[in-house]
Protein backbone atom coordinates (compact mmCIF):
# COMPACT_ATOMS: atom_id res chain seq x y z
CA UNK A 1 0.00 0.00 0.00
CA UNK A 2 1.41 3.42 -0.91
CA UNK A 3 0.25 6.84 0.18
CA UNK A 4 1.24 10.32 -0.79
CA UNK A 5 0.90 13.59 1.02
CA UNK A 6 -1.73 15.57 -0.87
CA UNK A 7 -0.26 18.91 -1.86
CA UNK A 8 2.28 19.40 0.92
CA UNK A 9 1.99 21.99 3.70
CA UNK A 10 4.14 24.72 5.19
CA UNK A 11 5.38 23.91 8.67
CA UNK A 12 5.23 26.34 11.58
CA UNK A 13 8.79 27.56 10.92
CA UNK A 14 7.85 28.71 7.42
CA UNK A 15 9.47 25.82 5.56
CA UNK A 16 7.55 23.45 3.32
CA UNK A 17 6.94 19.87 4.28
CA UNK A 18 6.97 18.77 0.66
CA UNK A 19 5.76 15.42 -0.60
CA UNK A 20 5.89 12.67 2.01
CA UNK A 21 5.84 9.01 1.07
CA UNK A 22 4.73 6.66 3.81
CA UNK A 23 5.30 2.94 3.43
CA UNK A 24 2.66 1.17 5.51
CA UNK A 25 3.40 -2.38 6.58
CA UNK A 26 0.26 -2.81 8.68
CA UNK A 27 -2.62 -0.92 10.20
CA UNK A 28 -3.65 -1.73 13.73
CA UNK A 29 -5.77 -0.13 16.46
CA UNK A 30 -6.30 0.23 20.16
CA UNK A 31 -9.62 0.55 21.99
CA UNK A 32 -10.65 3.95 20.68
CA UNK A 33 -7.93 5.54 18.55
CA UNK A 34 -6.68 3.87 15.36
CA UNK A 35 -2.95 4.16 14.82
CA UNK A 36 -0.29 3.14 12.37
CA UNK A 37 2.52 0.72 12.98
CA UNK A 38 5.54 -0.06 10.87
CA UNK A 39 5.57 3.07 8.74
CA UNK A 40 8.49 5.20 7.64
CA UNK A 41 8.85 8.58 5.98
CA UNK A 42 12.09 10.07 4.59
CA UNK A 43 13.14 13.05 6.69
CA UNK A 44 10.29 12.76 9.19
CA UNK A 45 10.90 11.74 12.79
CA UNK A 46 8.77 9.29 14.73
CA UNK A 47 6.90 12.09 16.53
CA UNK A 48 3.77 11.48 14.52
CA UNK A 49 0.53 10.24 15.98
CA UNK A 50 -2.52 9.02 14.14
CA UNK A 51 -5.65 11.14 14.43
CA UNK A 52 -8.18 8.86 12.73
CA UNK A 53 -8.58 6.14 10.15
CA UNK A 54 -11.33 6.82 7.62
CA UNK A 55 -12.55 5.49 4.31
CA UNK A 56 -10.01 6.84 1.89
CA UNK A 57 -7.63 8.54 4.27
CA UNK A 58 -5.65 8.24 7.45
CA UNK A 59 -5.33 11.49 9.39
CA UNK A 60 -1.94 11.99 11.03
CA UNK A 61 -0.57 14.75 13.17
CA UNK A 62 3.07 15.28 12.21
CA UNK A 63 5.12 17.58 14.43
CA UNK A 64 2.10 19.67 15.46
CA UNK A 65 0.55 20.16 12.05
CA UNK A 66 -1.97 17.92 10.33
CA UNK A 67 -1.77 16.24 6.97
CA UNK A 68 -4.37 14.31 5.03
CA UNK A 69 -2.97 11.16 3.46
CA UNK A 70 -4.99 9.84 0.55
CA UNK A 71 -4.52 6.13 -0.06
CA UNK A 72 -4.36 4.24 -3.30
CA UNK A 73 -6.41 1.09 -2.84
CA UNK A 74 -7.79 -1.58 -5.08
CA UNK A 75 -11.25 -0.03 -4.66
CA UNK A 76 -10.84 2.85 -7.10
CA UNK A 77 -14.46 4.02 -6.79
CA UNK A 78 -16.58 3.71 -3.68
CA UNK A 79 -20.32 3.42 -4.26
CA UNK A 80 -21.88 6.62 -2.99
CA UNK A 81 -18.56 7.48 -1.29
CA UNK A 82 -19.62 5.05 1.44
CA UNK A 83 -16.64 4.06 3.55
CA UNK A 84 -17.94 0.52 3.99
CA UNK A 85 -16.40 -0.37 0.61
CA UNK A 86 -12.86 0.67 1.56
CA UNK A 87 -10.10 -1.81 2.07
CA UNK A 88 -9.37 -0.40 5.51
CA UNK A 89 -12.86 -1.16 6.73
CA UNK A 90 -12.83 -4.64 5.22
CA UNK A 91 -9.47 -5.22 6.85
CA UNK A 92 -10.93 -4.28 10.24
CA UNK A 93 -13.66 -6.87 9.79
CA UNK A 94 -11.16 -9.58 8.85
CA UNK A 95 -8.97 -8.73 11.83
CA UNK A 96 -11.97 -9.14 14.11
CA UNK A 97 -12.76 -12.49 12.49
CA UNK A 98 -9.24 -13.70 13.24
CA UNK A 99 -9.45 -12.48 16.82
CA UNK A 100 -12.79 -14.23 17.27
CA UNK A 101 -11.34 -17.51 15.99
CA UNK A 102 -8.46 -17.22 18.44
CA UNK A 103 -10.82 -16.41 21.34
CA UNK A 104 -13.67 -18.88 20.73
CA UNK A 105 -12.27 -21.42 18.26
CA UNK A 106 -15.12 -20.74 15.82
CA UNK A 107 -15.57 -19.03 12.49
CA UNK A 108 -17.59 -15.84 12.80
CA UNK A 109 -19.62 -13.46 10.69
CA UNK A 110 -18.96 -9.76 11.27
CA UNK A 111 -21.52 -6.96 11.52
CA UNK A 112 -21.18 -3.22 11.98
CA UNK A 113 -23.38 -0.27 12.91
CA UNK A 114 -22.41 3.41 12.66
CA UNK A 115 -22.34 6.20 15.16
CA UNK A 116 -24.31 9.31 14.34
CA UNK A 117 -24.14 13.05 14.54
CA UNK A 118 -27.32 15.08 14.79
CA UNK A 119 -27.34 18.08 12.48
CA UNK A 120 -30.26 19.69 14.29
CA UNK A 121 -33.19 18.60 16.48
CA UNK A 122 -31.78 18.01 19.97
CA UNK A 123 -33.87 16.55 22.82
CA UNK A 124 -36.91 16.48 20.56
CA UNK A 125 -36.96 12.73 19.92
CA UNK A 126 -38.39 11.71 23.31
CA UNK A 127 -40.98 14.46 22.88
CA UNK A 128 -42.38 12.85 19.69
CA UNK A 129 -40.68 15.56 17.65
CA UNK A 130 -38.42 15.87 14.61
CA UNK A 131 -34.69 15.20 14.30
CA UNK A 132 -32.14 15.32 11.49
CA UNK A 133 -29.17 12.98 12.09
CA UNK A 134 -26.45 11.61 9.78
CA UNK A 135 -24.76 8.23 10.16
CA UNK A 136 -20.98 8.62 10.51
CA UNK A 137 -18.18 6.48 9.14
CA UNK A 138 -17.22 5.37 12.65
CA UNK A 139 -18.52 1.96 13.67
CA UNK A 140 -19.03 -0.63 16.34
CA UNK A 141 -18.04 -4.07 15.11
CA UNK A 142 -19.49 -7.34 16.36
CA UNK A 143 -18.23 -10.78 15.34
CA UNK A 144 -20.71 -13.53 16.17
CA UNK A 145 -21.27 -17.27 15.95
CA UNK A 146 -24.11 -19.42 17.38
CA UNK A 147 -23.82 -21.65 20.42
CA UNK A 148 -25.68 -24.91 21.05
CA UNK A 149 -27.08 -23.74 24.41
CA UNK A 150 -28.95 -20.66 25.67
CA UNK A 151 -25.86 -18.80 26.85
CA UNK A 152 -24.76 -15.47 25.38
CA UNK A 153 -21.07 -14.78 25.96
CA UNK A 154 -19.61 -11.41 25.01
CA UNK A 155 -16.05 -10.11 25.15
CA UNK A 156 -15.23 -6.39 24.82
CA UNK A 157 -11.99 -5.65 23.01
CA UNK A 158 -12.15 -2.05 24.23
CA UNK A 159 -12.34 -2.98 27.91
CA UNK A 160 -10.77 -6.46 27.85
CA UNK A 161 -13.72 -7.78 29.86
CA UNK A 162 -16.11 -10.70 29.53
CA UNK A 163 -19.80 -10.95 30.41
CA UNK A 164 -22.48 -13.58 29.92
CA UNK A 165 -26.15 -14.36 30.45
CA UNK A 166 -28.64 -17.18 30.05
CA UNK A 167 -31.43 -16.29 27.64
CA UNK A 168 -33.91 -18.14 29.83
CA UNK A 169 -33.43 -15.39 32.44
CA UNK A 170 -34.24 -11.92 31.11
CA UNK A 171 -34.31 -10.32 34.59
CA UNK A 172 -30.86 -8.82 34.13
CA UNK A 173 -29.18 -6.65 36.75
CA UNK A 174 -26.70 -4.89 34.50
CA UNK A 175 -27.53 -1.18 34.83
CA UNK A 176 -24.34 0.84 35.00
CA UNK A 177 -22.29 -1.92 33.37
CA UNK A 178 -21.10 -1.92 29.77
CA UNK A 179 -22.73 -5.31 29.13
CA UNK A 180 -26.18 -3.69 29.42
CA UNK A 181 -25.77 -2.47 25.84
CA UNK A 182 -25.26 -6.02 24.56
CA UNK A 183 -26.94 -8.41 26.98
CA UNK A 184 -29.82 -5.94 27.39
CA UNK A 185 -30.42 -6.21 23.65
CA UNK A 186 -30.42 -10.02 23.87
CA UNK A 187 -32.99 -9.85 26.67
CA UNK A 188 -35.07 -7.29 24.77
CA UNK A 189 -35.10 -9.49 21.67
CA UNK A 190 -36.45 -12.36 23.78
CA UNK A 191 -39.03 -10.08 25.41
CA UNK A 192 -40.12 -8.97 21.91
CA UNK A 193 -40.86 -12.60 21.01
CA UNK A 194 -37.71 -13.21 18.96
CA UNK A 195 -36.40 -16.72 19.67
CA UNK A 196 -32.73 -15.87 19.48
CA UNK A 197 -30.36 -18.69 20.33
CA UNK A 198 -27.17 -18.63 22.37
CA UNK A 199 -24.18 -16.94 20.78
CA UNK A 200 -20.56 -15.99 21.25
CA UNK A 201 -19.84 -12.32 20.54
CA UNK A 202 -16.70 -10.23 20.19
CA UNK A 203 -17.30 -6.47 20.28
CA UNK A 204 -15.02 -3.61 19.31
CA UNK A 205 -16.20 0.01 19.26
CA UNK A 206 -14.62 2.74 17.18
CA UNK A 207 -17.18 5.43 18.04
CA UNK A 208 -15.70 7.73 20.72
CA UNK A 209 -17.45 7.09 24.03
CA UNK A 210 -19.09 9.94 25.91
CA UNK A 211 -18.76 12.31 22.95
CA UNK A 212 -22.42 12.58 21.99
CA UNK A 213 -21.90 10.50 18.83
CA UNK A 214 -24.17 7.65 19.92
CA UNK A 215 -21.63 4.98 20.75
CA UNK A 216 -24.28 3.22 22.86
CA UNK A 217 -26.84 2.86 20.04
CA UNK A 218 -24.06 1.76 17.69
CA UNK A 219 -23.19 -1.10 20.09
CA UNK A 220 -26.86 -2.03 20.60
CA UNK A 221 -27.76 -2.17 16.93
CA UNK A 222 -24.62 -4.05 15.88
CA UNK A 223 -25.21 -6.57 18.69
CA UNK A 224 -28.89 -6.94 17.83
CA UNK A 225 -28.14 -7.46 14.15
CA UNK A 226 -25.51 -10.06 15.04
CA UNK A 227 -27.73 -11.96 17.51
CA UNK A 228 -30.59 -12.15 15.01
CA UNK A 229 -28.33 -13.28 12.19
CA UNK A 230 -26.66 -15.94 14.37
CA UNK A 231 -30.15 -17.34 15.00
CA UNK A 232 -31.23 -17.20 11.36
CA UNK A 233 -33.77 -14.47 12.17
CA UNK A 234 -34.48 -11.00 10.83
CA UNK A 235 -36.67 -8.02 11.67
CA UNK A 236 -37.27 -4.71 9.93
CA UNK A 237 -34.85 -1.85 10.67
CA UNK A 238 -37.60 0.01 12.55
CA UNK A 239 -38.36 -3.06 14.68
CA UNK A 240 -34.69 -3.49 15.54
CA UNK A 241 -34.41 0.19 16.46
CA UNK A 242 -37.35 -0.02 18.88
CA UNK A 243 -35.98 -3.20 20.48
CA UNK A 244 -32.58 -1.55 21.00
CA UNK A 245 -34.20 1.59 22.42
CA UNK A 246 -36.01 -0.60 24.94
CA UNK A 247 -32.70 -2.16 25.94
CA UNK A 248 -31.14 1.24 26.63
CA UNK A 249 -34.21 2.48 28.53
CA UNK A 250 -34.82 -0.61 30.66
CA UNK A 251 -31.42 -2.24 31.05
CA UNK A 252 -28.90 0.60 30.65
CA UNK A 253 -31.12 3.04 32.54
CA UNK A 254 -30.94 5.91 30.02
CA UNK A 255 -34.35 7.20 28.99
CA UNK A 256 -33.27 8.02 25.45
CA UNK A 257 -35.57 8.57 22.50
CA UNK A 258 -35.58 6.57 19.29
CA UNK A 259 -33.33 8.77 17.11
CA UNK A 260 -29.96 7.12 17.73
CA UNK A 261 -31.15 3.58 17.13
CA UNK A 262 -33.12 4.59 14.02
CA UNK A 263 -30.07 6.29 12.56
CA UNK A 264 -27.84 3.28 13.25
CA UNK A 265 -30.39 1.09 11.46
CA UNK A 266 -31.54 3.33 8.60
CA UNK A 267 -28.59 5.59 7.71
CA UNK A 268 -27.78 6.25 4.06
CA UNK A 269 -24.47 7.35 2.56
CA UNK A 270 -24.44 11.02 1.47
CA UNK A 271 -27.83 11.77 3.03
CA UNK A 272 -29.25 13.20 6.22
CA UNK A 273 -32.36 11.58 7.58
CA UNK A 274 -35.26 13.71 8.79
CA UNK A 275 -37.17 11.52 11.22
CA UNK A 276 -40.65 11.96 12.67
CA UNK A 277 -40.17 10.36 16.08
CA UNK A 278 -43.90 9.78 16.54
CA UNK A 279 -44.73 7.96 13.32
CA UNK A 280 -41.11 6.79 12.66
CA UNK A 281 -41.54 7.92 9.06
CA UNK A 282 -38.42 9.49 7.60
CA UNK A 283 -37.22 11.45 4.59
CA UNK A 284 -33.73 11.28 3.08
CA UNK A 285 -32.24 14.69 2.32
CA UNK A 286 -29.09 15.18 0.18
CA UNK A 287 -26.18 16.93 1.85
CA UNK A 288 -24.59 20.08 0.43
CA UNK A 289 -22.01 19.40 -2.32
CA UNK A 290 -19.85 22.44 -1.46
CA UNK A 291 -20.05 22.39 2.33
CA UNK A 292 -18.82 19.88 4.90
CA UNK A 293 -20.04 19.05 8.39
CA UNK A 294 -17.14 18.87 10.84
CA UNK A 295 -17.38 17.42 14.35
CA UNK A 296 -15.16 18.79 17.12
CA UNK A 297 -14.79 16.87 20.37
CA UNK A 298 -14.49 19.07 23.46
CA UNK A 299 -12.98 16.08 25.31
CA UNK A 300 -15.41 16.77 28.17
CA UNK A 301 -17.12 13.44 28.83
CA UNK A 302 -20.81 13.02 29.47
CA UNK A 303 -22.86 10.19 30.92
CA UNK A 304 -26.55 10.21 30.02
CA UNK A 305 -27.69 7.84 32.74
CA UNK A 306 -25.81 9.63 35.54
CA UNK A 307 -26.34 13.22 34.35
CA UNK A 308 -29.21 15.63 33.99
CA UNK A 309 -30.49 13.88 30.85
CA UNK A 310 -33.24 12.03 32.69
CA UNK A 311 -34.10 15.18 34.66
CA UNK A 312 -34.63 17.11 31.41
CA UNK A 313 -36.96 14.41 30.17
CA UNK A 314 -38.91 14.55 33.43
CA UNK A 315 -39.29 18.34 33.00
CA UNK A 316 -40.74 17.78 29.54
CA UNK A 317 -43.17 15.20 30.85
CA UNK A 318 -44.26 17.64 33.55
CA UNK A 319 -44.96 20.31 30.93
CA UNK A 320 -46.90 17.84 28.79
CA UNK A 321 -48.99 16.65 31.71
CA UNK A 322 -49.93 20.19 32.76
CA UNK A 323 -50.60 21.56 29.28
CA UNK A 324 -52.57 18.52 28.14
CA UNK A 325 -55.11 19.52 30.78
CA UNK A 326 -55.32 23.00 29.26
CA UNK A 327 -55.18 22.24 25.52
CA UNK A 328 -57.16 19.35 23.97
CA UNK A 329 -55.18 16.86 21.89
CA UNK A 330 -51.76 17.48 23.44
CA UNK A 331 -49.93 14.16 23.81
CA UNK A 332 -46.39 15.50 23.78
CA UNK A 333 -44.55 18.81 23.44
CA UNK A 334 -44.50 18.18 19.70
CA UNK A 335 -48.22 19.11 19.67
CA UNK A 336 -47.64 22.66 20.96
CA UNK A 337 -46.86 25.93 19.25
CA UNK A 338 -44.85 28.75 20.80
CA UNK A 339 -48.11 30.71 21.01
CA UNK A 340 -49.70 27.87 23.01
CA UNK A 341 -46.74 27.77 25.33
CA UNK A 342 -46.75 31.51 25.94
CA UNK A 343 -50.49 31.55 26.55
CA UNK A 344 -50.23 29.03 29.40
CA UNK A 345 -46.75 29.90 30.65
CA UNK A 346 -48.10 30.87 34.08
CA UNK A 347 -49.11 27.24 34.63
CA UNK A 348 -45.46 26.15 34.50
CA UNK A 349 -42.43 26.83 36.64
CA UNK A 350 -39.77 28.95 35.00
CA UNK A 351 -37.44 25.97 34.49
CA UNK A 352 -40.13 23.72 33.01
CA UNK A 353 -41.29 26.57 30.74
CA UNK A 354 -37.77 27.05 29.37
CA UNK A 355 -37.32 23.32 28.79
CA UNK A 356 -40.58 23.23 26.84
CA UNK A 357 -39.70 26.38 24.89
CA UNK A 358 -36.51 24.77 23.66
CA UNK A 359 -38.30 21.64 22.43
CA UNK A 360 -41.10 23.55 20.68
CA UNK A 361 -38.74 26.00 18.98
CA UNK A 362 -36.29 23.23 18.05
CA UNK A 363 -39.01 21.32 16.22
CA UNK A 364 -39.63 24.44 14.14
CA UNK A 365 -35.92 24.70 13.37
CA UNK A 366 -35.80 21.10 12.11
CA UNK A 367 -38.66 21.76 9.70
CA UNK A 368 -36.87 24.88 8.46
CA UNK A 369 -33.63 22.89 8.13
CA UNK A 370 -35.39 20.46 5.80
CA UNK A 371 -36.16 23.38 3.51
CA UNK A 372 -32.54 24.53 3.71
CA UNK A 373 -31.25 21.14 2.53
CA UNK A 374 -33.89 20.81 -0.17
CA UNK A 375 -33.06 24.29 -1.52
CA UNK A 376 -29.29 23.91 -1.12
CA UNK A 377 -29.11 26.86 1.30
CA UNK A 378 -26.21 26.41 3.76
CA UNK A 379 -26.58 30.00 5.00
CA UNK A 380 -30.06 29.24 6.32
CA UNK A 381 -28.99 25.99 7.94
CA UNK A 382 -26.04 27.72 9.58
CA UNK A 383 -28.31 30.36 11.10
CA UNK A 384 -30.63 27.65 12.43
CA UNK A 385 -27.65 25.82 13.97
CA UNK A 386 -26.56 28.96 15.83
CA UNK A 387 -30.11 29.51 17.11
CA UNK A 388 -30.26 25.87 18.22
CA UNK A 389 -27.09 26.22 20.26
CA UNK A 390 -28.34 29.33 22.05
CA UNK A 391 -31.53 27.49 22.95
CA UNK A 392 -29.67 24.42 24.21
CA UNK A 393 -27.30 26.61 26.21
CA UNK A 394 -29.85 28.98 27.76
CA UNK A 395 -33.21 27.17 27.85
CA UNK A 396 -32.27 23.49 28.07
CA UNK A 397 -28.99 24.11 29.90
CA UNK A 398 -27.10 21.12 28.52
CA UNK A 399 -23.98 22.90 27.29
CA UNK A 400 -20.80 23.63 29.24
CA UNK A 401 -18.09 26.32 29.07
CA UNK A 402 -15.75 24.23 26.90
CA UNK A 403 -18.46 23.45 24.34
CA UNK A 404 -19.59 27.08 24.29
CA UNK A 405 -15.99 28.07 23.60
CA UNK A 406 -15.76 25.63 20.69
CA UNK A 407 -18.94 27.06 19.16
CA UNK A 408 -17.84 30.66 19.61
CA UNK A 409 -14.40 30.00 18.14
CA UNK A 410 -15.89 28.09 15.21
CA UNK A 411 -18.30 30.89 14.32
CA UNK A 412 -15.39 33.36 14.21
CA UNK A 413 -13.62 31.33 11.51
CA UNK A 414 -13.74 32.14 7.81
CA UNK A 415 -16.07 29.96 5.77
CA UNK A 416 -18.20 28.79 8.73
CA UNK A 417 -21.97 28.95 8.26
CA UNK A 418 -22.90 27.85 11.78
CA UNK A 419 -22.01 25.65 14.74
CA UNK A 420 -23.82 24.05 17.68
CA UNK A 421 -23.56 21.45 20.40
CA UNK A 422 -24.69 18.03 19.23
CA UNK A 423 -25.82 14.97 21.17
CA UNK A 424 -27.24 14.72 24.66
CA UNK A 425 -25.03 17.49 26.00
CA UNK A 426 -23.14 18.01 29.28
CA UNK A 427 -19.93 17.96 27.24
CA UNK A 428 -19.27 15.99 24.10
CA UNK A 429 -19.06 17.40 20.61
CA UNK A 430 -20.01 20.32 18.42
CA UNK A 431 -20.95 20.17 14.76
CA UNK A 432 -20.02 22.95 12.37
CA UNK A 433 -21.03 23.58 8.76
CA UNK A 434 -17.96 24.75 6.84
CA UNK A 435 -17.24 25.69 3.24
CA UNK A 436 -15.47 22.69 1.77
CA UNK A 437 -12.51 24.78 0.63
CA UNK A 438 -11.95 25.99 4.20
CA UNK A 439 -12.24 22.67 6.05
CA UNK A 440 -8.55 21.90 6.56
CA UNK A 441 -7.69 25.39 7.78
CA UNK A 442 -10.80 25.41 9.96
CA UNK A 443 -9.81 22.20 11.73
CA UNK A 444 -6.22 23.22 12.29
CA UNK A 445 -7.01 26.72 13.52
CA UNK A 446 -9.90 25.67 15.75
CA UNK A 447 -7.86 22.96 17.47
CA UNK A 448 -5.05 25.42 18.19
CA UNK A 449 -7.32 28.18 19.48
CA UNK A 450 -9.38 25.80 21.61
CA UNK A 451 -6.25 24.45 23.30
CA UNK A 452 -5.03 27.99 23.95
CA UNK A 453 -8.39 28.93 25.48
CA UNK A 454 -9.05 25.81 27.58
CA UNK A 455 -5.85 23.81 27.85
CA UNK A 456 -7.65 20.84 26.25
CA UNK A 457 -6.81 19.19 22.93
CA UNK A 458 -9.85 18.79 20.68
CA UNK A 459 -10.24 15.87 18.30
CA UNK A 460 -11.53 16.97 14.90
CA UNK A 461 -13.59 14.49 12.84
CA UNK A 462 -14.10 15.18 9.15
CA UNK A 463 -16.56 12.42 8.42
CA UNK A 464 -18.52 10.94 5.53
CA UNK A 465 -22.22 10.09 5.77
CA UNK A 466 -22.51 6.30 5.96
CA UNK A 467 -25.03 3.53 5.49
CA UNK A 468 -26.68 1.93 8.52
CA UNK A 469 -26.17 -1.49 10.13
CA UNK A 470 -25.19 -4.38 7.91
CA UNK A 471 -22.96 -7.42 7.55
CA UNK A 472 -19.41 -6.24 6.93
CA UNK A 473 -18.16 -9.32 5.08
CA UNK A 474 -20.39 -11.33 2.75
Amino acid sequence: MRSEFAGGRADKRGGHAGPILLHISRVSSNANSPFLAGWSAPGVGRSATCERVGACAIYLKLNEFSVNLEFETEAKSLAGSDVTSSNLVLQQARILQDQFKELYGQNARVYCAPGRVNLIGEHTDYNDGFVMPVAMDMYTWVAAAPREDTQVHVYSRNLSEHAEMDLRDTNLQVQGHWSAYVLGVAASLRLAGQKVCGANLLVEGKVPMGAGLSSSASVEVAAGFALLAASGLSVTPVELATICQRAENEFAGARCGIMDQMMACCGRANYALMLDCRSLEFQLLPLFPDAQFVVCNSMVKHDHAASGYNARRADCETATRILSGEIPGVRALRDLTLMDLERFSQSLTEVVYRRARHVVSENGRVLAARSALERGDPELLGRLMRESHRSLRDDYEVSCPEVDTLVELACEQDGVYGSRITGGGFGGCTISLVQRSQVEEFGRSLAQRYEQATGKKSDIYIFQASDGAREALQ
